[in-house]
């Protein structure tokens, strides 16, 4: 590929730092808002973060509704019914609060009201032909980077898949990435968004669609989680930490909206899709096997990804003796993380790979996988994971 060959980047406009989400009545009043619809969750709203930013709302003289009910893996139900409540209560902006599932869910809803019809007609790439109302971001995990990317993954509840809606209109109007909102993440989901993020920067990085601009973004994002995930996890309230992950989740999400993803998430969609499992674990535990089947394909740029994460001669080793310890430091990762379980002890059985790989396969994400898989090779990478 041609380094300098034309490529956009689409990015919201973004505020980061200590007190970001204070923000967010300011923002919604300079985009027009009068009447916000609120979405998030229930443990977002138990933490005390919800109602945090509907107070900066009404200071602002700017009405709300609250809208709850979301999954982990959000559903098509979950989206049509926020819609309904957006359009009874007479909403005219969204402010999603929370993961990755609020803001997706908030962008499904956006999408609905804007065009109607029903939020699976538009799965794909560019199939939004009206943008959605204003939409104000307040990330409260370091993971998803939902809050800075064009993607919107729902769970088609009918056929047990998880869809992608990729379209530059699904970038927010405004991130409020506050690293303090993460404070209050317990430490098993700290571990799953950070490998999350890990995983949406070495897949930007190796994309086939990467570019310099979105390598920038992913090498940066790829050292800085590697020197700040273990410190958040072996101390919850390390503020500097806890800012480095949120800094590096970001910048992950910056690369992956423009350079795409590869096949760990093409496979941890289909497993998530199929079997409503944790989306952050997925890709831990997809992550090391799908990158030493890739190696092959671009050596180089895996080198750098193991020099980022301190694997020793990364970039003068012979090639099999860096997959080998990139390999090694990524399952070591995923361990030190807390997460050591294979796919059977997930409930996954040997009898669905055919499946969950056949899934796969029609995930767009494997489009810009360094290297072409068939449906064989994915279902042998579930194996490898078994």
């Amino acid at each position: 590929m041609n380094d300098y060959e034309l490529r956009k980047f689409v990015a919201p406009e973004f505020v980061f730092g200590y007190g970001a989400a204070g923000l967010a009545g300011r923002h919604a009043r300079n985009l027009g808002a009068s009447r916000c619809l609120v979405v998030s969750d229930q443990g977002v709203a138990a933490a005390g973060h919800t109602d945090a930013v509907a107070r900066t709302l009404r200071d602002e003289g700017i009405a709300c509704a609250t809208f709850l009910g979301v999954s982990e893996n959000p559903r098509d139900t979950e989206v049509m019914q926020g819609s309904e409540v957006f359009r009874a209560e007479g909403c005219d902006a969204i402010v999603a609060v929370g993961g990755g599932s609020p803001m997706d869910c908030a962008k499904g809803i956006g999408i609905v009201v804007a065009n109607g019809g029903h939020i699976l007609d538009y799965e794909g790439v560019d199939a939004i032909p009206k943008p959605m109302p204003p939409l104000v971001c307040v990330p409260t995990t370091a993971g998803s980077s939902a809050d800075v990317s064009q993607f919107a993954i729902i769970r088609d509840t009918p056929r047990r898949v998880k869809i992608a809606i990729v379209s530059k209109a699904n970038v927010p109007d405004v991130a409020l990435v506050d690293p303090l909102t993460t404070l209050t993440k317990p430490r098993e989901l700290t571990a799953a968004t950070g490998l999350d993020a890990l995983t949406h920067a070495v897949e930007a990085y190796a994309s086939n669609a990467h570019s310099p601009v979105t390598d920038m973004f992913a090498l940066e994002a790829v050292r800085g989680i590697g020197s700040a995930l273990f410190d958040a996890l072996d101390d919850l309230g390390n503020r500097d930490a806890r800012a480095r992950m949120a800094l590096g989740s970001m910048n992950a999400g910056l690369a992956f909206s423009n350079a795409i993803l590869g096949a760990v998430h093409a496979l941890s969609h289909s497993l998530g899709g199929l079997l409503d499992l944790p989306h952050g674990e997925c890709n831990a535990l997809l992550l090391p096997f799908v990158v030493r089947r890739n190696y092959v394909a671009a050596p180089q740029r895996y080198r750098r990804v193991a020099e980022a994460l301190g694997v020793a001669d990364a970039l003068a080793a012979p090639d099999d003796e860096v997959r080998d310890a990139l390999f090694a430091r990524l399952g070591a990762m995923r361990r030190r993380a807390g997460f050591d379980k294979g796919l059977s002890q997930y409930g996954v059985t040997r009898d669905q790979l055919a499946e969950l790989a056949r899934l796969a396969q029609e995930d767009p994400c494997l489009s810009t996988n360094p290297v072409p898989l068939d449906a064989r090779e994915l279902e042998q990478l579930y194996a490898e994971a078994f």
